[in-house]
């Protein structure tokens, strides 16, 4: 079963992801804050994240290049409630990176993630 880390500091959002992740066979980990992401990627072992741009604490962006940095190439979606997810210039290791906008539905959510590991170079293939 694909593991996915969900990095969102709003709950509710958080939440709808994981179940929508759950319902289609994944194994989630939710983290509120991008701290709490970063350790929890150091601490096991993932397929894919999820970040959100705009974090409480820190930047989604410095989160990704985080773990991009321990792990270049790995699968990322990038959400955001904002209309510009112009990041990615100012970064090139993000530069594969997909990015989803909220509000965004179940549908579009599970297909960007598999657009994320296929720039990877792999499949994330849980639903069966």
């Amino acid at each position: 079963m694909p593991r996915v880390l969900v990095v969102d500091d709003q709950k509710d959002v958080r939440a709808m992801v994981a179940i929508v992740l759950r319902v289609n066979h994944y194994d989630v980990i939710e983290a509120e804050s991008g701290a709490a992401g970063l350790k929890a990627f150091s601490e096991g072992f993932f397929d894919a994240a999820i970040v959100d741009i705009f974090l409480a604490d820190t930047s989604g962006v410095d989160v990704m290049l985080a773990i991009r940095e321990r792990v270049p190439g790995f699968p990322i979606v990038a959400v955001s409630g904002m209309t510009a997810l112009d990041f990615v210039g100012a970064a090139p290791d993000l530069a594969d990176v997909v990015c989803l906008q909220k509000p965004f539905r179940p549908n579009d959510l599970l297909q960007a993630l598999r657009k994320a590991q296929a720039a990877a170079g792999g499949e994330l293939s849980a639903v069966v």
